[in-house]
């Protein structure tokens, strides 16, 4: 039996609840109900698939993981969008990090199977929205403001099972020399 997989950072539960709600927004005005699916996240390696039998793999790629990193702040900081006809998201902008960098680098060196581009975001809208209704809530979403931030200390290796179940967890391990 074939199941779903992805790594992502999760934020603390009050940035997920606060993303929630401009999740609520789009599904109340935007006909975006399919974005209230999945609790507030950045991806680091896209969903894929594998046999079940494999995920004993899945876990030792995960484990070998590099992260040796300090634990760090990220800066979510107003929204930007990717603004494909066929397929356009709203998302909540992470502020650029050289830490968020390497870590989805040291992902890409276990996990090189898929090629995509990594572009860090915190998913509001997609799947379900259509290009005139994301036309429409971009003309709101582009000016307005939300500013937080976060200390990512873990990323998750997650299963799809009805949801997304994280199944293991791996802390950043650096030491952070700033005094």
């Amino acid at each position: 039996m074939e199941k779903m997989y992805f790594i992502a950072i999760y934020p603390p539960q009050e940035v997920i609840d606060e993303v929630k709600i401009f999740k609520e927004d789009l599904a109340l005005n935007y006909d975006n109900s399919k974005a209230l699916k999945n609790d507030a996240h950045i991806t680091l390696f896209p969903p894929f698939t594998r046999e079940l039998e494999l995920e004993s793999d899945i876990h030792t790629a995960f484990q070998k993981i590099d992260t040796d990193l300090p634990p760090f702040e990220i800066i979510l900081n107003g929204f930007g969008s990717f603004p494909n006809p066929k397929n356009p998201v709203l998302f909540v902008q992470p502020e650029p990090n050289d830490n968020l960098n390497i870590l989805q680098q040291n992902i890409k060196q276990h996990f090189n199977f898929i090629k995509y581009s990594f572009h860090s975001h915190m998913t509001v809208g997609y799947r379900n929205l259509s290009y005139d209704n994301y036309l429409k809530a971009w003309e709101v979403y582009k000016e307005k403001e939300y500013k937080t931030k976060f200390i990512v200390d873990k990323i998750l290796l997650l299963r799809h099972d009805q949801n997304w179940v994280p199944i293991a967890e791996k802390k950043l391990t650096g030491v952070n020399n700033q005094q």
